[in-house]
């Protein structure tokens, strides 16, 4: 089978994550603010619920991730899971959403039990879309534009629910005593659920799995041997002081800017930035990843540095930086995820075991973790700089810490992120090497070792 990806099977791809992503941005952007300003639970509370559920994500998600490479089916190893998603998605996400009449106590609790299955449904879905970039494909560049295409879809999807969510629900407001959050919900993770339906129908796997069987000891004993996975998994996790960023966006244009509807520029800005993502596979036929990360990391800072001198009375300026910050942010994540599916090979050389979703799962387990710490640290942040919920008006100190919290404290992130990148070293020329030395295994007959290896000459010293 040709290892080249048509166009329309990548845009399926697109939509599959432009769809699940509905989920992730509503979740991401506005279940704190749900909590706090309409459910009525205290920041506090919020807080415990997501460090909670992330605790609980360390347990399953990885282990969903085992089971899953494990399994096959006729779909393929990973596409049936893309089938039965989009259902439960969609019903987690509207129950999420769903502002119950009770006591305080009883509310705090039911939004802990929805949250934790909402994350825990979630997996089902991201695992298998993430580790399908890495069996369209063998080929590097064709998986550069799977991923370029997942990561598109992935952003779009969360800027689309910053850009049309606060207009729905304002537009069901009046019909509804809950701002209308659940009716714009409901619009929203409909359409959420045709676009993964149809990247179900659409998307294939082309690269065969392990032609030995693979125990759920197998996928851990994988995991262990990707030491090039964590350094990615740590400058990946550091976004949680973006994402902290990205909470705090809905209280600086309701109280710094005095109109809340200024966070649909946000998605505006996160759709744009997604697109110039488009550039990505140009950039890594001249550079390596590495590289590229570590630039779009200072560029990060640099913008975020000029944004706090310059302030925010001029909008123009304001979105203007914002936006630049967006996409270099969103293209660095971009390089992560392009890492991670390099990585997947080095594992298999070493365990001599293909294990994709276990590999992904650190992916979606890390990024839940960088949101739903973010979103912990959001109540914290804001009961630390003194911030009233639904209080008409803030003080001059809070409007100080807010608009600290999306300019200076993401550049601190970036900071952070460069640091664990530097030590990655599993670059595109070692990456070939181990696509080489896994074809020999595949194609020649040699001698496996005790430990079931095959012994190879031409091994490079830094895989010994």
């Amino acid at each position: 089978m040709t290892m080249k990806i048509p166009g329309k099977e990548l845009w399926s791809y697109f939509g599959y994550g432009l769809g699940q992503c509905f989920s992730f941005g509503l979740v991401g952007s506005f279940i704190n603010f749900f909590y706090t300003d309409v459910l009525g639970i205290s920041a506090l509370a919020a807080s415990t619920i997501f460090l909670i559920a992330r605790a609980w994500d360390a347990v399953h998600d990885p282990f969903i991730a085992s089971i899953m490479d494990t399994m096959n089916s006729r779909f393929g190893k990973f596409r049936h899971f893309m089938l039965i998603a989009p259902l439960l998605i969609t019903a987690m996400t509207l129950a999420s959403f769903y502002n119950i009449d009770a006591a305080t106590s009883t509310k705090i609790i039911y939004a802990g039990v929805t949250y934790i299955l909402w994350g825990t449904l979630y997996a089902i879905s991201d695992i298998p879309f993430w580790s399908m970039s890495s069996v369209m494909s063998s080929e590097p560049r064709e998986r550069t534009k799977a991923v370029t295409a997942a990561v598109l879809g992935v952003n779009a999807g969360i800027a689309s629910a910053n850009i049309f969510f606060p207009k729905l629900a304002e537009f069901f407001a009046p019909h509804s005593s809950d701002h209308g959050y659940f009716l714009a919900v409901l619009v929203m993770v409909i359409i959420g659920m045709l676009l993964m339906i149809n990247g179900f129908i659409n998307v294939k796997e082309r690269v065969p799995p392990s032609a030995e069987k693979v125990t759920i000891r197998d996928t851990f004993r994988n995991l262990r041997q990707n030491k090039s996975l964590f350094f990615v998994l740590a400058a990946f996790f550091f976004c949680v002081l973006h994402n902290i960023a990205n909470g705090i966006y809905v209280y600086f244009f309701i109280y710094n800017m005095h109109d809340g509807g200024l966070q649909a520029v946000i998605g505006i800005i996160g759709i744009v930035a997604a697109l110039a993502c488009l550039l990505a596979p140009v950039l890594t036929k001249r550079y390596q990843k590495r590289t590229l990360f570590i630039v779009l990391c200072l560029l990060d800072i640099f913008v975020r540095v000029i944004l706090w001198f310059t302030g925010y009375q001029n909008l123009t300026v304001l979105f203007v930086l914002l936006g630049l910050s967006a996409l270099f942010v969103m293209m660095s994540n971009l390089f992560t995820a392009a890492m991670i599916v390099d990585t997947i090979e080095y594992a298999e050389y070493h365990s001599g075991k293909r294990c994709a979703a276990i590999t992904f799962s650190g992916q979606t387990f890390t990024g839940k973790m960088s949101v739903a710490v973010g979103g912990g640290l959001i109540g914290i942040y804001l009961t630390a700089i003194g911030y009233v919920p639904q209080a008409a008006s803030q003080t001059e100190s809070v409007l100080n810490g807010l608009f600290f919290g999306i300019s200076l404290l993401p550049a601190v992130g970036s900071l952070i992120r460069i640091g664990f990148i530097w030590f990655f070293d599993f670059t595109e020329d070692k990456h070939a090497d181990v696509r080489r030395l896994l074809e020999q295994r595949r194609t020649e007959s040699t001698r496996p070792d005790q430990d079931g290896m095959i012994e190879d000459d031409s091994e490079p010293a830094y895989l010994r």
